[in-house]
């Protein structure tokens, strides 16, 4: 693993997620609230251990003052500290490669704008000043003039930084357009690839390690394509909580780099025991494939839609152009029913 982190080995039996991992990184949107409102039972699974617990954003949007108080407003405990943004990665980033004073073009918010100036560069919003890099971040209010700035330097030769490449943002009101989106626009017009700083791509997922000194981090959060990947980038394990953006279809055909060490319905599973936890067969369930199909069956009365799923996914993973999953019992057609209605 990267930064001195070590896998978690030597678990007991019954040992909860809690006990064996000294450093919780959470995933924000999707996985502690959706926008204003938090995801039902986070907040009462964070209050009930006394973990060490950093929220990592790959949102630039908010400075990490705001980002925690909107956290204790929700009844979630923060401290400024205990938030780690992609803002803040990128001009780590940034601060690595341009001496103090050089301009940097900011696509996103005054909070971006203000971490560039936190480590000494001068944030500056038109191609006129002959920026030596580009970053850009999330803002609602990015604009065709901003991204036309930021094609013209990045045309230039600027360095282009991007804070993440997420294609969408859930919101209490569903998934909208992300930073990816706006990024994407950018590389059509310049053909360009920005460094990313966010996940999947390791520098955030760095910074918080070393902020929270883990030796035995876990990665905790609802996408497949930022949160696990980014964990599996830096040999960190790994819960899927599917409450957020990736659904049961799209872990059941997850790449290789985007597969979880752990899944549950919610983060109430950081009190139950890791090992029920990992993806495994399970006694309770018969999974085979036949004509290119996942047949599940139940071979006792009990009808866990998690534990079927923990279960399925070895198989479903080994055989990833299966058609479709077909439950062959009433058991296993309830927690197929189940997994639709997840999140």
């Amino acid at each position: 693993m990267t930064d001195g982190t070590e896998p978690a080995t030597g678990i007991a039996s019954g040992d909860t997620l809690r006990r064996i991992y000294d450093v919780l990184l959470l995933d924000l949107d999707g996985t502690v609230y959706r926008g204003a409102e938090p995801v039902p039972g986070a907040r009462e699974a964070l209050a009930a251990g006394d973990d060490t617990v950093l929220y990592v954003t790959n949102n630039a949007s908010r400075r990490p003052s705001e980002v925690a108080l909107h956290l204790r407003e929700l009844g979630f405990p923060a401290e400024d500290s205990s938030v780690v943004t992609s803002s803040q990665s990128a001009a780590r980033l940034l601060a690595e490669r341009f001496p103090a004073g050089a301009p940097v073009l900011v696509v996103g918010t005054d909070a971006l704008a203000e971490e560039v100036a936190g480590v000494g560069l001068t944030p500056v919003r038109s191609a006129d000043t002959r920026p030596v890099a580009v970053v850009q971040g999330h803002s609602p209010d990015t604009g065709w003039a901003i991204l036309a700035e930021a094609t013209l330097a990045v045309r230039a030769g600027a360095l282009w930084v991007a804070t993440n490449v997420d294609s969408t943002l859930p919101t209490e009101r569903g998934l909208v357009l992300g930073n990816g989106s706006m990024v994407a626009a950018v590389r059509n017009a310049t053909g360009a690839i920005p460094i990313v700083a966010g996940k999947p791509a390791a520098p955030l997922l760095e910074d918080a390690i070393r902020r929270g000194g883990a030796r035995r981090p876990l990665v905790v959060g609802d996408r497949l394509d930022t949160d696990i990947e980014g964990a599996n980038a830096v040999g960190a394990d790994s819960l899927l909580v599917l409450t957020g953006v990736s659904t049961v279809d799209d872990l059941l055909r997850a790449s290789a780099e985007q597969r979880p060490t752990y899944v549950a319905a919610s983060l109430a599973s950081l009190d139950q025991p890791a090992d029920l936890l990992r993806v495994a067969p399970h006694t309770s369930w018969d999974v085979r494939v036949h004509g290119g199909d996942l047949h599940l069956a139940a071979t006792q009365s009990a009808a866990d839609p998690m534990e079927a799923l923990r279960g399925l996914l070895d198989i479903a993973w080994a055989n990833p152009g299966f058609g479709q999953v077909r439950p062959l019992d009433a058991h296993a057609r309830s927690v197929v029913d189940a997994w639709a209605a997840t999140v």
